[in-house]
């Protein structure tokens, strides 16, 4: 049986993709930050959750070494686990930057440099990598989330290459709107760590709390990510990324048309 771990498990795209792919007859590793997520996901069906902060090293050791106990093997490795920092450039402490970094691409690099000599071993594995359509293009206050997706493509971009030819793919998922907690969440960061008040760009900060963000033009499920995962595991040989939602086709669309001037106008408009 084919097995994958997933970060990020919580709720939202992790969380809905473990469910699916279960059904599909795969055996599913999710895991959580934090323990107290744990009895959900295994009242879910889900009984093989884990408890792994991405953040520290030795739990995904512990977590890799208690799967091959179980199973000899790891097919599939799908980093998802990440949360999104609003903020404008100018507003945004280096700590808070590092915290961003600290999950979205420090952790994540961990997993991906700790799960690849076990691939190399056994001869093959398929590492996803979640990006975001913030990956391919820039929005206003989304600097430092943006700059951990732009992180996280550099990062596979090479090792794709460095991958050539070892029967273990490297696979980038550009993502854009997903009904989810994930915009709740960063709200919440937006207030904890800006300082709103003092902002020059507090009417902005204060109409983007107030938004109604279910009505984000191209939402899909999350259903959409799930689904999207579960081909790149049928896929003998998976493409090196894929797009999810209209608005990621139609934004790398226009990253790859317009000039930097004229996509910067249209990015000011959809920001």
């Amino acid at each position: 049986m084919i097995n994958i771990l997933i970060t990020g498990c919580s709720t939202g795209i992790g969380f809905e993709t473990a469910k699916y792919l279960q059904t599909q007859g795969i055996k599913v590793y999710p895991t959580v930050r934090n323990a107290k997520h744990l009895p959900m996901l295994r009242a879910f069906g889900l009984e093989h959750a884990m408890k792994l902060d991405v953040t520290n090293p030795i739990e995904i050791a512990q977590v890799i070494e208690n799967i091959l106990e179980e199973d000899g093997k790891i097919d599939i490795w799908f980093n998802n686990a990440g949360f999104g920092q609003p903020g404008a450039i100018e507003d945004i402490s280096v700590d808070v930057l590092r915290e961003q970094f600290e999950t979205n691409v420090f952790g994540l690099h961990e997993c991906t440099r700790q799960i690849i000599p076990i691939m190399r071993q056994q001869g093959h594995g398929k590492i996803i990598q979640h990006s975001s359509v913030l990956g391919l293009i820039s929005l206003f206050g989304r600097g430092a989330y943006t700059a951990s997706k732009y992180a996280v493509e550099g990062l596979t971009d090479t090792l794709r290459l460095e991958l050539a030819g070892s029967n273990i793919y490297a696979v980038l998922l550009n993502t854009g709107p997903i009904n989810s907690n994930f915009r709740k969440n960063a709200m919440k960061k937006l207030e904890e760590n800006v300082d709103i008040e003092h902002s020059i760009f507090k009417e902005a900060y204060q109409k983007s709390l107030a938004a109604d963000k279910s009505q984000v033009p191209f939402n899909e499920e999350a259903i959409s990510v799930a689904k999207m995962v579960y081909k790149i595991i049928e896929s003998p040989k998976p493409k090196p990324r894929y797009y999810i939602t209209k608005a990621t086709y139609l934004l790398g669309y226009f990253k790859r048309l317009l000039s930097t001037s004229l996509l910067d106008k249209l990015l000011i408009k959809v920001g």
